[in-house]
């Protein structure tokens, strides 16, 4: 018999009590018992970043954090940063700069670029590539996804843009 723990937390700024499996991934109990299908699973071993979900605010692969360790806490994935009108000005700047081809990784990078603007909404060339660095793209080449980037920080996209 599996041993459940209960767990409570803001998803998305939203109360969610449930209990759960000692050994339940963060991204299982999103994806499958919560219905939010926009995080994707992808390596299961923190390389690509297609799970990325923020934490208190930070970036953290779901495919490795444990449903019990966000009791308490807030997390946010990518319907959480989507207004329900529209795009976020780091989704627009994706569309407008063409930071996107297949989208599977999309959501991934839209997150860590949440965070890093969000940390510092200033970031040199150098901050901007660290902090995506733990995303792989396999159809962009990456210079899109960076001028997307770069845009929200020269241009500074307005949530009236696209």
């Amino acid at each position: 018999m599996t041993h459940m723990l209960p767990i409570s937390f803001s998803l998305n700024g939203q109360t969610v009590s449930m209990e759960v499996a000692a050994h339940t991934l963060l991204i299982d109990l999103v994806r499958g018992r919560l219905g939010l299908k926009g995080t994707k699973r992808s390596c299961d071993m923190e390389v690509c970043g297609a799970c990325t979900m923020l934490l208190d605010g930070d970036p953290i692969s779901s495919c490795t954090t444990l449903a019990v360790d966000v009791d308490q806490r807030e997390v946010t994935t990518i319907e959480g940063v989507t207004p329900p009108d529209g795009l976020s000005r780091v989704q627009k700047a994706f569309v407008l700069h063409g930071g996107l081809q297949c989208g599977f990784c999309t959501p991934g990078f839209i997150m860590a670029v949440t965070a890093l603007l969000k940390a510092n909404p200033h970031p040199t060339d150098d901050e901007i590539r660290h902090y995506l660095h733990g995303n792989l793209c396999r159809c962009t080449g990456y210079v899109k996804i960076f001028e997307a980037v770069k845009s929200l920080v020269i241009e500074h996209v307005s949530e009236d843009a696209a």
